[in-house]
């Protein structure tokens, strides 16, 4: 078998941390005897200072052709004063509709090796391990009008029928293959909008009665996460909710740098870690490799079909953290504090000894 993936680094620390997941992707293919070819293209405010658009037809002429999608991440105060059409930030959106992105996927999983890294008890945490169905094509996201003058600011809140089905078919189907459990996420005291959110996704739960639905409202979720995470299994929730309860669940995990995403659509899959460009650290080998590490083994389990992969890069991140590997912003005293490009290679290096040690029938994990 051969893939095509259209890479894009992107600003800040995007181009390091893609360097790190194309290394396991790499590793991957050898020990799967699958191939890879990688085409790289600029996003974001880099492609901006080129070219004059943060995202461009040729840019994503490479996405349409490609069988899969990889990020790093965009943006940095160095082009905050942009319109907001012109923004880096701005090529996220456009790309996300052009290639009809409609859900994100961005689990949230305690390691056991990470449970003091959080803010939170670790008696708290232990055990956390939910999922984040976010929609991505609509609300205040895309709703028009929106604007703002001296007087005022708008933005409009919508969305249609299928964009709620679709991602609650989605979330549905995928609590069938975990604990049967989803919580959807909503405002419905006070938006309308939550209101037909909740109705249509009633709607679509009659088509799954093996799986418990309970409805949450967004401020009480937020506070159930911090209080107990390891009530939710899969959170069903509308694009600005998810977007900042995903960030919630950053820090449960110990660092943003810990949360990994996939965005699928009906024929396009984009996969990027959840952390921004973090421009104070950009090129100084200093960024968190692992949710680009792991958004990779996304990219195996979603778009390739092969899960096996996808374990065995999730074990290698447990197996390299349990052995004391930490980058500055998971780092603890006591620790082995590395570099990006270290903690990339005590990556491949767990996988390459898991593999070999799974091959030989010996699990000593």
């Amino acid at each position: 078998m051969k893939f095509k993936i259209t890479l894009l680094p992107g600003d800040g620390v995007g181009p390091e941390v893609v360097d790190a997941a194309v290394a396991l992707i790499e590793a991957a293919a050898e020990k799967f005897h699958v191939q890879f070819s990688f085409s790289s293209h600029l996003v974001g405010g880099c492609s901006y200072d080129k070219s004059g658009a943060p995202l461009t037809d040729d840019t994503l002429h490479a996405c349409y052709e490609s069988d899969a999608v990889f990020l790093g991440a965009v943006g940095g105060t160095k082009w905050e004063g942009l319109p907001h059409h012109l923004k880096p930030e701005a090529a996220l959106l456009k790309l996300r509709k052009a290639l009809g992105l409609f859900t994100n996927i961005r689990p949230a999983k305690v390691y056991s090796s990470l449970l003091s890294s959080s803010t939170l008890k670790p008696e708290i945490l232990e055990g956390t391990d939910l999922v984040i169905f976010r929609e991505l094509t609509g609300d205040l996201y895309f709703g028009e009008p929106r604007g703002y003058d001296e007087e005022k600011g708008w933005n409009t809140m919508i969305y249609s029928r299928e964009e709620v089905e679709r991602i609650a078919e989605a979330a549905f189907k995928f609590a069938r293959t975990r604990d049967n459990k989803v919580t959807s996420v909503d405002k419905a005291n006070v938006l309308e909008c939550s209101q037909f959110w909740r109705k249509i996704v009633h709607e679509v739960h009659k088509e799954f009665p093996e799986v418990e639905l309970k409805d949450m409202y967004v401020d009480n979720a937020a506070m159930q996460m911090v209080r107990n995470p390891r009530q939710f299994d899969v959170i069903l929730t509308q694009n600005m909710f998810g977007d900042i309860l995903s960030d919630i669940a950053s820090m449960i995990t110990g660092s943003l740098g810990m949360l990994p995403s996939a965005s699928l659509g009906s024929k396009y899959a984009l996969y990027e870690p959840v952390h921004g460009s973090a421009p104070d650290i950009a090129g100084q080998n200093k960024a968190n490799p692992l949710a680009a590490i792991a958004s990779a083994g996304m990219m195996f389990s979603h778009s390739f079909q092969m899960s096996k992969a996808a374990e065995l890069i999730d074990e290698s991140i447990e197996r390299t953290l349990s052995k004391g590997y930490r980058t500055a912003d998971i780092y603890e005293e006591g620790n082995n504090l590395v570099s990006t490009s270290q903690m990339k290679d005590a990556v491949l290096d767990s996988f390459n000894q898991i593999y070999d040690e799974q091959a030989l029938g010996i699990f000593t994990l």
